[in-house]
């Protein structure tokens, strides 16, 4: 299956949650697909990283992930996923931030190249651990991606109005026409 990184692909508003978010339908095991699964898109996420991550100024070029340091970023990629949603759900993040941790510093270790993708996405989970209004870390209301809620008053519930919101709005309006035909 071919695939491109687009915008809507980088619509967490943080590199670390972009690279939590290369896992689509997350919960959804029939039709879940990891983005990372193809090593073409692998080397292909750090250049569209640099071209449309909410993130971009902080960094320089991307290098990709290293053949041999991908299964530590893919762990990397997961403890993300798991802490910082369980910080969205309000949830116990004690062992969860243990975890995250333990795995950038792995990854770190694993990896010379600190400003790679790989020390990039570590910088970026930092980032998001001092987030002064964690409250803004939402996951969305269609796909479950993560996301930072940058609006003025918090009300964003979509990673991406021109996407999920379109497509959540689309299905209301289905649901309520057919109701009102039968």
């Amino acid at each position: 299956m071919s695939f491109s990184w687009t915008p809507h692909r980088f619509a967490g508003g943080a590199l670390a949650l972009d690279v939590a978010n290369s896992v689509i339908l997350r919960f959804d095991p029939a039709r879940s697909i990891d983005r990372f699964a193809d090593p073409a898109q692998f080397d292909a996420f750090p250049q569209a990283a640099m071209e449309f991550s909410a993130e971009r100024a902080l960094f320089g070029p991307l290098k990709p992930v290293r053949p041999e340091a991908r299964h530590v970023f893919l762990t990397f990629r997961e403890a993300i996923d798991r802490h910082f949603r369980a910080e969205a759900e309000g949830g116990s993040t004690d062992h969860t931030l243990a975890d995250l941790l333990e795995q950038g510093a792995c990854l770190l270790r694993l990896s010379c190249d600190a400003d790679g993708l790989e020390g990039q996405t570590v910088r970026s989970a930092l980032r998001l651990l001092a987030l002064p209004e964690p409250d803004r870390l939402k996951i969305c209301g269609h796909c479950g991606w993560l996301f930072l809620d940058r609006s003025k008053n918090r009300s964003r519930f979509w990673c991406d109005m021109a996407v999920c919101g379109n497509r959540a709005k689309a299905a209301r309006h289905y649901r309520r026409r057919k109701g009102e035909q039968e």
